[in-house]
């Protein structure tokens, strides 16, 4: 005779041991695909999954339904906004006798082909994103978070750079009556003329969008390129002479302090159409000094996303 097996976590408590705010399973990796835009975009993902816990005699959760419902829905979905958020719904009606909130996370890499800036050449980038979505009786929230990198080229060093470039410029030609412009030209492709350079650093631009429930797809491509044609200085892949070149020219003509790349980042989303709510946060590790510079700004919807320094 087969005798029923013991379920100690849903047994009732005898007494009250109060509520817990979130309950669930962290680091799940499966493979996941998400609606980029028109494009599928499948990744392995890392998932985070939860519930409250209300019923203060309840001892815990049913965390094996939850881990059913991820691997069917992996199996057989797409992940957009109106999937999460049916998603979710489905993770409250599994847990309807002791939860009123649920929440789902997946983080992954997005690749994307990028081609170089001059030659026929192209690479692979590879983009840190999260989509992440909360539903209760009183809210749904869906948001997407990307990293871009780009380039930054300090503006008061370059302004120094060039003027230690004059100062030099004067000291060699002082004594000349006339300067011909071959020997300018010369003068400038030799490090006695340009004497100092100004210095740059690797940046990261983190971005937060809040997109309607109801959307179809995530534009996280769409975003990408448009962040990445606003700062005009993203990390290139596949590169030669010619690209590098192009890419010296472009952080020389595009100097910017953390504060210029926050603001720039700001006009390019409020003028994206389809953002409830966004936040940037902008780091510059810096060459100069041995401290990284930020700044953070948001969209300024009431009640919205808001920048928070103790969370980063």
């Amino acid at each position: 005779m087969e005798h029923p097996m013991p379920d100690v976590a849903m047994r009732s408590l005898e007494h009250d041991h109060g509520t817990l705010d979130w309950v669930g399973m962290r680091e799940i990796r499966l493979p996941v695909r998400i609606q980029d835009g028109a494009a599928i975009c499948e990744v392995v993902g890392s998932v985070q999954l939860y519930v409250d816990l209300l019923d203060p005699k309840a001892k815990g959760i049913h965390m094996s339904r939850l881990y059913v419902l991820l691997d069917e829905a992996a199996r057989c979905r797409i992940f957009s906004p109106a999937a999460i958020q049916q998603f979710l719904q489905e993770m409250l009606d599994s847990h309807s006798e002791v939860s009123s909130r649920a929440f789902m996370e997946i983080s992954f890499e997005r690749p994307l082909r990028r081609a170089a800036l001059v030659t026929d050449h192209a690479g692979w980038g590879s983009y840190p994103a999260t989509i992440r979505g909360i539903r209760s009786t009183t809210e749904s929230i869906v948001e997407l978070c990307f990293a871009v990198k780009y380039s930054s080229t300090c503006p008061a060093s370059a302004a120094l750079a060039r003027q230690s470039i004059q100062e030099q410029f004067e000291r060699d030609f002082e004594q000349s009556n006339k300067v011909e412009p071959a020997h300018v030209t010369q003068w400038l492709g030799s490090t006695q003329g340009i004497v100092a350079t100004p210095h740059g650093q690797r940046s990261k631009a983190d971005i937060t969008v809040r997109l309607s429930e109801l959307s179809a797809n995530f534009p996280l491509t769409e975003l990408i390129d448009r962040i990445e044609s606003s700062l005009a200085t993203p990390v290139q892949t596949a590169v030669k002479r010619e690209d590098e070149q192009e890419f010296a020219l472009l952080n020389g003509q595009n100097p910017m302090f953390c504060e210029d790349a926050s603001r720039r980042l700001k006009q390019t989303l409020d003028d994206t159409p389809g953002l409830l709510d966004f936040l940037v946060r902008v780091e510059h590790f810096e060459s100069l000094h041995a401290h990284n510079v930020a700044s953070w700004v948001a969209k300024g919807v009431p009640d919205g996303l808001q920048a928070d320094p103790a969370r980063t």
